[in-house]
């Protein structure tokens, strides 16, 4: 392995998804994806799928999922309500809460890798952290 880290073989009914993972995979908006996947699979050259996708509308693409769901959660942001909350939290609560937290920073990191590159995302991303860190 290039970094070191072995390829771990997990039996299929052993893999989980997370809460709501499964609906959004089967979510019609996902079908043009699926059908292209699909057709890579069998060996086809999946233009005709590919060329669906070229004519989705942008609120039908996956690419908007994730960027219109970052918006929806962070257009209010606002650290001081965020406190507010943290201090009145049980520590149940903020567990279950941190645990959603806990893959998003390397997720966010290969969506942006994918879509700008490696060293853009770094360079967004040590910004990002830079500007955080002044607050």
């Amino acid at each position: 392995m290039p970094d070191g880290n072995p390829i771990m073989y997990v039996p299929i009914n052993e893999l989980h998804q997370e809460d709501g993972a499964k609906e959004l995979t089967e979510s019609p908006k996902m079908e043009p994806y699926l059908e292209f996947i699909k057709a890579g699979m069998q060996g086809s050259d999946g233009k005709p799928e590919l060329e669906a996708i070229r004519k989705l509308s942008v609120d039908r693409r996956y690419i908007w999922r994730i960027t219109s769901g970052l918006k929806t959660a962070f257009a209010d942001f606002d650290s001081g309500t965020v406190k507010i909350d943290l201090a009145t939290m049980t520590p149940k609560a903020l567990r279950t809460t941190t645990d959603l937290l806990r893959f998003r920073p390397a997720q966010f990191c290969m969506f942006l890798k994918t879509i700008a590159g490696a060293e853009q995302m770094e360079r967004i991303m040590l910004q990002a952290i830079a500007n955080a860190k002044k607050e």
